[in-house]
């Protein structure tokens, strides 16, 4: 492909919108379609980024991507699109794609459907497709922060054994009682607390259950913080590096007294989504919907002002001894462009991805995120876009 890409994002919430204002000012944009289940969100995103990048580029569709006909032809024009749709609509969105023969990436965040998507490879291929899954700020740059480290230590001629990633998106003033905000769907929040983590332990694919492993780390200017386990962060990388790496594991970072409020949540079942019967009249009852009934209102707001913080650490043998290269990344709300540091992060991670497509740097077939591209070539526009990262070796 040359330049002028068609893109599309299907799903033009907040971090679909932020994709793609970075598909339109660095990805080579020609066009960017942005469709929604609502025609009202699609056509503010619409407007908004034909605002913000002085273009009239954007322009915008209602799709129900439960109509699968209706979305193979939107998608047919174009050649990528981003996915930011619920994770339990995108397989199917990734069989639209493929019979459209339009390239795909997306927000995903949950691991079983990825190794859905992977069995689609073969058929990918037939179509001259990529598609990448799980990419965003997590999963998606967290694991790039991590394999970085893993080619940063190979570099220098080191062996490594050990990837350690901690990550979190915060409002800067955290408001009581719950001290948190939510930037994303609450879904896909209860959805990270739900479950198991896929972690590497001593090298083998280790299942670790989620709200476990409660451990306090700092960050420079913003204190002490709790991080521990939450699910899908991983990825498909355990998998890939099963064998490889002893160690691969991620923990989500929050201010403290967090882990303790939303595990009593998760204790109490108030994350299941099996019915239940409630009353005398045993009127039949989904906990996880009767949760999010109550505690959206109250965590969701139209505008987040956060910090997003990342750290990977990779260790590794070098001359018989241990050395690690810490890698932090720290970004937050923008004013001159509205977006904050949760969008960005996730947004044009994928939309980066989307343009490594684009130019055709990933071949066709159904990719993990992690074989893609190298980190090191990712890392490279992710320090074009000026975010704030430092590394640094320690011994």
């Amino acid at each position: 492909m040359g330049e002028g890409f068609r893109y599309a994002v299907v799903g033009a919430g907040r971090q679909g919108t932020a994709a793609a204002y970075d598909m339109v000012m660095r990805g080579g944009a020609e066009s960017v379609l942005l469709a929604d289940a609502d025609a009202g969100t699609a056509l503010r995103a619409a407007e908004r980024i034909n605002r913000l990048t002085g273009r009239d580029v954007a322009r915008a569709a209602q799709i129900d991507v439960r109509d699968y006909d209706a979305l193979v032809e939107l998608l047919t024009p174009v050649d990528v699109y981003l996915c930011a749709v619920p994770y339990r609509f995108i397989l199917g969105c990734t069989q639209a794609a493929i019979q459209a023969r339009t390239s795909m990436v997306d927000l995903g965040g949950h691991t079983e459907t990825v190794l859905k998507q992977l069995a689609l490879d073969a058929e990918a291929r037939a179509a001259g497709v990529s598609v990448v899954p799980d990419c965003g700020m997590g999963p998606g740059l967290n694991n790039t922060l991590g394999l970085y480290t893993v080619e940063r230590l190979e570099a220098r001629g080191a062996l490594p054994r050990e990837v350690r990633i901690w990550d979190g998106g915060l409002p800067v003033n955290p408001p009581p009682p719950w001290g948190y905000q939510a930037s994303f769907h609450i879904n896909g929040l209860t959805n990270e607390y739900s479950g198991q983590a896929v972690f590497l332990r001593n090298g083998k694919i280790t299942l670790v259950d989620t709200f476990t492993e409660l451990e306090v780390l700092e960050f420079d200017g913003l204190g002490q913080l709790e991080a521990f386990v939450a699910s899908g962060g991983t990825s498909t990388v355990p998998y890939t590096y099963e064998g490889r790496l002893q160690v691969y594991e991620n923990k989500i970072c929050r201010y403290p007294g967090h882990y303790a409020q939303f595990k009593a949540f998760k204790d109490l079942g108030l994350f299941s989504e099996e019915p239940i019967e409630v009353g005398p009249d045993r009127v039949r009852v989904i906990p996880r919907e009767f949760y999010h009934t109550l505690l959206a209102p109250q965590i969701e707001v139209e505008q987040v002002i956060d910090i997003c913080v990342m750290r990977a650490r990779g260790t590794g043998a070098l001359d018989g001894r241990d050395i690690s290269l810490v890698v932090d990344l720290v970004d937050g709300y923008d004013p001159a462009t509205g977006f904050n540091g949760m969008e960005r992060l996730t947004g044009w991670h994928a939309a980066i991805m989307c343009e490594f497509i684009a130019r055709g740097e990933v071949p066709p077939g159904v990719w993990p995120m992690e074989k893609a591209v190298t980190s090191t070539r990712f890392m490279e526009k992710i320090y074009e876009r000026g975010f704030r990262v430092t590394e640094r070796w320690e011994a």
